[in-house]
């Protein structure tokens, strides 16, 4: 086990590092108090390298692993995690679920301009009455000849009005069965295929998210991802992914808020010294560095086992489910620490806070998780 940086990861941290603070950091909240979905910034990150970390160099990635791509979202998310939201999300979940599963035709002609950005990704699974009950979806798919028809909505969608590419599960078979439904690429200005209203939302809101609305929208079967019936099998497959994107988010946010509130106690002074020579407020610094270290060894052992093509379900979603609960957790306490000031929008913690929460609830929820877990357990 080594648990240093390589050279590779080590300039790339820095790398994202220098970007953040240069074109993210002076623009966090006048993002975030218009709700903007910065897409010339994305169209940077990809030039970078950034929107196709796990895509083979061959087809216009970085051809990096799961290591590397920890580190991006994280760095990214210590500065602003809304954008680091949305890197994850294009990444592990629209570019992913083509990349693993299109055929070759498919993969040439998507991941190349999903890869550097000229594209932005979605990836649809959540409708307004299945959350978590992926099974019941309303969205329906008929065979029509070479076409297929699509009818409803998804909501809870990143990138749902600026995206360019959705890969989308629907249902092509009979309510509740696994088997019953099917992944579909759609390219924006199909007919029938638009965008609904943007949600507005208590934190990621430089992240957009709105709904996914299909009328009478003709898919050619060429789009199809995969066999019919196997979409919510492969969905369960990009989540496993999906949910070490959520980690290393909740790890950068976790960071982000624990080293504002270290800083801060350092300056601040009370009764003639600083605020962490305080046990109350030592003893907290101490409880929130051991549960991120706790959260990073979770992750890249999760990140090990899928750069290894080993089962990763158990570990992804205990990675998940722990990292996101100790953002919230060190994200409150480093409010705390502010006193009043962290109640303020001139202090970091406060975006912290409202950013922390998404991440126990996106990409399954805590309870979601801990299903998982514990059926995995006892299968074994």
């Amino acid at each position: 086990m080594n648990f240093d940086y390589n050279e590779t990861q080590s300039m790339i941290a820095q790398s994202i590092r220098d970007f953040a603070e240069k074109e993210i950091r002076p623009n966090i909240m006048e993002w975030d108090e218009a709700q903007t979905f910065p897409v010339p910034l994305f169209k940077k990150l990809g030039e970078m390298g950034f929107m196709g970390v796990l895509v083979p160099e061959e087809l216009g990635g970085s051809g990096l692993g799961y290591h590397e791509y920890i580190t991006i979202v994280e760095e990214i998310s210590k500065v602003d995690p809304s954008i680091g939201l949305s890197v994850a999300a294009h990444n592990s979940l629209c570019t992913n679920h083509i990349l693993t599963f299109g055929n070759e035709e498919q993969k040439k002609k998507w991941i190349p301009k999903l890869a550097t950005a000229e594209h932005i990704g979605a990836w649809g699974l959540t409708e307004h009455n299945t959350g978590s009950d992926a099974g019941g979806m309303n969205t329906t798919a008929k065979k029509d000849g070479d076409f297929w028809v699509v009818n409803g909505a998804k909501n809870f969608i990143t990138h749902a009005i600026s995206g360019d590419i959705a890969v989308v599960i629907v249902r092509t078979g009979e309510k509740g069965d696994s088997k019953g439904m099917t992944a579909f690429v759609f390219e924006k200005g199909m007919p029938g295929f638009t965008s609904g209203k943007k949600e507005n939302k208590l934190g990621m809101r430089a992240s957009e998210t709105a709904e996914l609305i299909f009328d009478n929208c003709r898919i050619p079967d060429a789009n199809r991802l995969g066999e019919v019936g196997q979409g919510f099998i492969q969905a369960m497959k990009i989540l496993d992914g999906g949910r070490i994107s959520i980690g290393a988010l909740s790890l950068g946010i976790a960071k982000g808020a624990y080293e504002a509130a270290l800083k801060y106690s350092k300056e601040r002074h009370q009764f003639g010294q600083p605020i962490c020579e305080f046990q109350g407020i030592s003893f907290k610094l101490a409880d929130m560095a051991t549960e991120i270290e706790a959260s990073e060894l979770l992750l890249h052992k999760a990140a090990f086992l899928k750069q290894q093509h080993r089962p990763v379900t158990t570990m992804g979603a205990m990675a998940k489910m722990y990292s996101s609960e100790v953002c919230v957790r060190v994200a409150n306490e480093a409010v705390q620490i502010h006193g009043g000031y962290g109640y303020i929008k001139d202090y970091p913690v406060e975006k912290f806070y409202r950013d922390s929460k998404l991440c126990t609830i996106g990409e399954g929820t805590t309870e979601i998780q801990k299903i998982v877990i514990s059926r995995n357990l006892l299968k074994g």
